[in-house]
């Protein structure tokens, strides 16, 4: 019996004393949280943001709502001009967002075009994940934009990016709306793609120019992407916006086939977000294009081409803590589709993007991510490529291959990688970027 009292005044010895510390401890202070410095990506464009042309019938307008932060520019909302015809691609994901379902199901919808469109976005939150809630948000803000631009609600469309499973607290965005009305603006364009960042380092933009009968028609466009990028889209939001008048049915078939050879052929870290939009606005204001088989068309074509792959790209080059941005050539295969599927399986390869940011020439891990892929291959007839060095040809390394000339390549910031199957006439490329420590800093942090 001793003993057990002995024990007992032991153990309240020790919760005094834990008591006593915990009541020290809450009188420490505490330093605030260091500030978070946002280092530019070494690969994003030397000049900086481009000078975007005002597009006709296009106006631009950002708030700082708070939906996750305060002090920060987080809302975009563009007012489209009656007579406006949108088109767009979206994620596949089968977790996608309410948004994501809601512009897909509004994109074909040609009623109410001769009262215009809006588009709203908000960063912070990607209202993903969210259940019914998600819903009740979307119908609210599409409802809100609607009464106060005096638009159906089925030519108001919203996107959502940042945090998944989260609420999204739409009252905030629903009371800056307006102020956003009051700020519209056809040169607002710059800060309505700051607004839409999250993990981004810079606004990203493009644009370009054709005549068509003999009329300059415009293009502009802007994007966020950084990380969860991946085919399928990326966790990306695109707004493309041009005055040329042509048909919505004509606009989506040339969206849809631009988007596999550009933002489809892209990837960070090959996971597939919820929340990808990539929405493409004709306002009609400019020369009109009746004919999608003539030469204008096809310039037309190239052009929002040009613009799309410059945003994709850009998206690259903004990977989370990327230093490398890297293109992927598979040919020799025998379908382009399995040439596709090759060149992805390098890109997202673990080994060879850590191997790209040690500036390793280990070709051995592209050889793995062949043989891996799920493509027809031949081990004995596969050749392999560091830009213009033949690394490996027949299936064994060049006899004329040097390791030192292949790893002062890989200190170049713009890599090309080429790899022929020998099989067949199949060809694809892709791009990527490497995998550095501070891809894991910047998404082991993403919540805090």
């Amino acid at each position: 019996m001793a003993t057990k009292k002995k024990y007992k005044q032991k153990i309240q010895k020790w919760k005094s004393r834990a008591k006593a510390l915990k009541t020290r401890l809450a009188t420490v202070p505490v330093a605030a949280p260091a500030t978070k410095v946002t280092v530019v990506s070494p690969l994003a464009p030397k000049n900086g943001f481009p000078m975007l042309p005002a597009i006709a019938g296009v106006e631009f307008a950002t708030a700082q709502a708070g939906v996750r932060y305060k002090n920060r520019t987080d809302v975009m909302l563009a007012r489209l001009a009656p007579g406006s015809v949108v088109a767009g691609t979206f994620t596949r994901s089968a977790t996608r967002s309410a948004a994501v379902l809601d512009c897909q199901a509004k994109v074909g919808v040609t009623d109410g075009a001769d009262q215009g469109a809006a588009i709203l976005v908000n960063s912070g939150n990607s209202n993903a994940f969210t259940g019914a809630r998600g819903w009740t948000s979307v119908n609210a803000l599409s409802a809100s934009v609607a009464a106060k631009l005096g638009l159906p609600e089925s030519r108001v469309f919203t996107s959502s990016t940042g945090v998944i499973g989260e609420p999204l607290p739409h009252e905030r965005i629903d009371a800056a709306l307006d102020a956003l009305v009051d700020g519209l603006s056809p040169d607002g364009i710059p800060d309505a793609a700051r607004a839409i960042m999250t993990t981004d380092t810079y606004p990203k933009g493009a644009m370009a120019e054709v005549e068509i009968g003999g009329q300059t028609v415009r293009i502009a466009g802007i994007a966020k992407g950084s990380g969860m990028i991946a085919p399928d889209m990326a966790t990306m939001l695109v707004y493309i916006f041009t005055d040329v008048k042509i048909a919505q049915k004509a606009l989506q078939t040339v969206v849809s086939r631009l988007t596999d050879r550009s933002f489809n052929c892209i990837t960070v870290d090959s996971d597939t977000s919820t929340s990808d939009t990539l929405l493409i606005a004709a306002t009609g204001q400019g020369p009109a294009l009746t004919n999608m088989r003539s030469a204008e068309a096809k310039a037309f074509e190239r052009a929002l081409g040009d613009v799309m792959m410059n945003l994709a790209h850009q998206v690259v080059r903004d990977g989370e803590g990327a230093t490398k941005f890297v293109g992927i050539t598979v040919s020799g295969a025998q379908s382009n589709e399995d040439a596709k599927l090759c060149a992805l399986s390098i890109a997202n390869s673990p080994l060879v993007k850590t191997a790209l940011a040690g500036e390793d020439p280990n070709w051995g891990r592209i050889v793995a991510a062949v043989g891996k892929s799920g493509a027809a291959a031949d081990r004995d007839r596969l050749g392999i490529t560091f830009g213009d060095i033949t690394v490996a040809s027949g299936g064994l390394v060049d006899p004329g291959y040097k390791e030192a000339e292949g790893a002062a390549y890989m200190k170049n910031p713009e890599l090309e990688i080429g790899v022929d199957l020998g099989l067949g006439k199949g060809t694809a490329k892709v791009w990527t970027c490497d995998l550095t420590h501070r891809y894991i800093d910047i998404n082991a942090d993403y919540r805090s």
